[in-house]
């Protein structure tokens, strides 16, 4: 092991308290087709994992609190809340092998099937992730920059630390949070007070309820791109190719792979997500988020230990999918070819597209066959439809993927 990859090691086993025991428990096993794999969550992710691994074999379970979740309706599922340790034990007698589709799982469930089942994954690096803070400082250990940050506890401490940092800023929780929800960016000294009031509505002068919140430095950066990476549990490490990432109002909108980077840009990225989850020890998908700058700087944003939204667009273009190579990894097969079989666009669509996009694709399509593209639908099966909540995804396979752009600017769907 590389001195970046101990010390990496050591930050999370020191912040995390696993126990030897339970390491010793989790020793690589190769599981093949034919074994079950219990999933906790059941959401889409858990849904896709399962449909790419009931191709290749396996069997499959599922945790979530939700009746009718996206995953249960392909697998069985066992309806219960994700801190309900007699739910996860039933789990663990069911599957052969446990692995989780989303990061806030509840950590000391994930220790305690650690130490009763099998999580090549363990609950280290989830522990890590779950925290912004810490997950800032493994990546710092292994040797991978991040925007300049600072914690914060109280107003005081966020007025010292952007006077540090330098204006503008973004305020982000240190737990919970996605989609842009947990976070404020604060453009001027007026609106510190307006910003950590919003993202502690409550606060107050106890030092056992102070707040944890991290102070980022505002990346003037050009693109955001993303690299979903993946290690199997022998330690195998291969990593998809980088897609670009649009957001609106905080939430992916497209991901275009080829990324428009530079590819000596584009091998920089894998390069540094595979130090990253080589470095972490991470067993199955690490998803990288980086901020781009215009002089070709690298800044990781955040991880994901697991499939990504962002890598939905290898289900269609890439020779493996990233829910079968997550399967492929937990389960200590050899990793598929990552290889890039057609430029590709993925437009999410969310709860007020949905219906339009049925419509839409119900139909022959003139514009989509006018610019050579092929529209390659994917819906979750979520009982409820809301606004900003995804509902499903469209990989737009292409000749080139400003056609795939041009095709979702001319659809009116996504003009909100």
């Amino acid at each position: 092991m590389r001195p970046e990859e101990l010390k990496v090691a050591g930050v999370i086993r020191q912040e995390s308290g696993l126990k030897a025991e339970a390491e010793k428990a989790n020793a690589v096993r190769t599981l093949l087709p034919g074994s079950t794999v219990g999933v906790l969550g059941g959401g889409q992710l858990g849904r896709m994992m399962a449909l790419a691994g009931s191709a290749m074999g396996y069997r499959f379970v599922a945790l979530d609190p939700a009746p009718d979740a996206p995953c249960g309706q392909v697998t069985p599922q066992i309806i219960a809340a994700y801190d309900d340790r007699a739910a996860a034990r039933e789990l663990a007698q069911r599957a052969d092998v446990i692995t989780y589709e989303f990061e806030n799982v509840d950590a000391g469930v994930a220790a305690l099937l650690t130490e009763e089942s099998y999580v090549p994954q363990g609950s280290a690096l989830l522990y890590t992730t779950q925290h912004r803070l810490r997950e800032k400082a493994a990546i710092e250990a292994a040797g991978v920059p991040v925007a300049p940050y600072r914690k914060v506890g109280s107003l005081a401490e966020l007025e010292r630390a952007a006077a540090e940092l330098g204006l503008p800023c973004v305020l982000k929780t240190a737990t919970g949070g996605y989609d842009g929800k947990g976070q404020a960016v604060i453009r001027s000294e007026e609106e510190l007070g307006t910003a950590f009031r919003q993202l502690v509505p409550e606060s107050s002068s106890d030092k056992a309820n102070e707040p944890e919140l991290v102070l980022e430095k505002f990346i003037a950066f050009q693109c955001e791109i993303s690299v979903v990476a993946a290690r199997s549990a022998g330690g195998e490490v291969k990593s998809f190719p980088p897609a670009e990432n649009i957001h609106v109002n905080n939430i992916l909108h497209v991901s275009i792979v080829p990324a428009r980077v530079p590819e000596d840009i584009q091998q920089r990225a894998c390069k540094l997500a595979e130090t990253l989850i080589s470095g972490l020890n991470a067993v199955g998908l690490l998803a990288v988020e980086m901020f781009v700058t215009g002089d070709g700087e690298l800044f990781v944003n955040e991880l994901a230990p697991r499939p990504h939204n962002s890598g939905h667009y290898t289900m269609d273009a890439c020779v493996t999918s990233q829910f079968e190579q997550h399967v492929r990894a937990i389960c200590n097969l050899p990793l598929g070819d990552t290889s890039l079989l057609t430029p590709v666009v993925m437009v999410n669509v969310l709860g007020e597209h949905l219906e339009g996009t049925i419509e839409v694709l119900s139909k022959a399509d003139e514009e989509a066959n006018r610019l050579g593209i092929s529209p390659k639908l994917h819906i979750y099966g979520k009982t409820e439809s809301k606004l900003g909540r995804k509902m499903g995804h469209i990989n737009l396979l292409c000749k080139d993927t400003g056609d795939g752009l041009s095709w979702v600017e001319q659809t009116n769907l996504w003009r909100n």
